[in-house]
């Protein structure tokens, strides 16, 4: 049910995938109104239906707008958050009754394009765009919008179309890797990912020794670089060098690529 963008590294690219856990995501999907189900998805059975035939496009605009900007989400029952010790899903699949806490996350973007009316209007599908947070869980929108609504919700399609800065335009379907292995140089992915900074000669020797040199041209203000939010470092031949967090008048090292042993990639 679920299709899109999936970023994965290959041998020292695999060093960035912490850098991009925490981007926003981007998504395209269809929400219907009239029905829950177990999983919040089309995959669960249908635990309730109650007909949407008077829920308004108005109301659908107030419910998502009531869903946009700084939240409080409690994730699907069926996710794969612990508690103690176990995944959420096993202990729902096993008939405990799981209850989460809200975690905050925030919707940047929730458009509505299409509103369809189906059934003799039983049941509205709601294609929509979310751009969100990290952490978010589009299901508990789609289940969150239908209860607002007072006629329940779960999520029937699913396409996610951007990563961070990586998009559907630049992946590749398992098809065409199985016949081509076309993948992003991680010296391109860390330019397009996170801040950069173009090194001297001197100080790619420095660097690539685990050395620390001088602070980059936004140290000392809101654009400094950090270890959670590192500057990618280039080489002049363009490849990716170092991650470099600012520290007082000091640039140090984050992560170390040795330069001159082969670049990982991205796909």
């Amino acid at each position: 049910m679920a299709t899109g963008v999936l970023v994965l590294g290959i041998n020292k690219a695999t060093r960035l995938l912490t850098y991009i856990v925490g981007t926003s995501k981007t998504y395209t999907a269809t929400i219907r109104l009239g029905e829950t189900t177990i999983t919040d998805d089309a995959e669960g059975d249908v635990t309730e239906a109650r007909s949407a035939a008077d829920v308004t496009d108005d109301a659908i605009a107030a419910g998502v707008a009531a869903l946009t900007g700084p939240i409080q989400q409690v994730p699907s029952s069926v996710s794969a958050i612990k508690v103690n010790g176990e995944r959420s899903y096993a202990r729902v699949r096993s008939g405990e009754e799981v209850k989460l806490a809200a975690r905050p996350v925030t919707i940047h973007r929730f458009e509505v394009h299409a509103i369809n009316r189906l059934d003799g209007g039983r049941v509205v599908d709601v294609d929509v765009t979310v751009e969100c947070s990290s952490g978010t869980y589009i299901r508990a929108l789609a289940r969150d919008l239908g209860n607002g609504l007072g006629v329940g919700g779960h999520l029937t399609a699913l396409r996610r179309t951007q990563v961070g800065p990586y998009t559907l335009e630049q992946a590749r379907t398992l098809e065409e890797l199985a016949e081509e292995l076309n993948v992003l140089d991680m010296s391109l992915a860390a330019r397009s990912l996170m801040p950069n900074r173009e090194l001297s000669e001197d100080e790619t020797t420095e660097i690539s020794f685990g050395r620390r040199i001088a602070a980059g041209p936004g140290a000392g203000t809101d654009e400094a670089a950090t270890a959670e939010n590192p500057a990618a470092a280039f080489a002049p031949s363009g490849e990716l060098v170092a991650l470099l967090a600012d520290t007082g008048s000091f640039a140090k090292p984050v992560l170390v690529f040795a330069p001159g042993t082969g670049s990982g990639e991205a796909k």
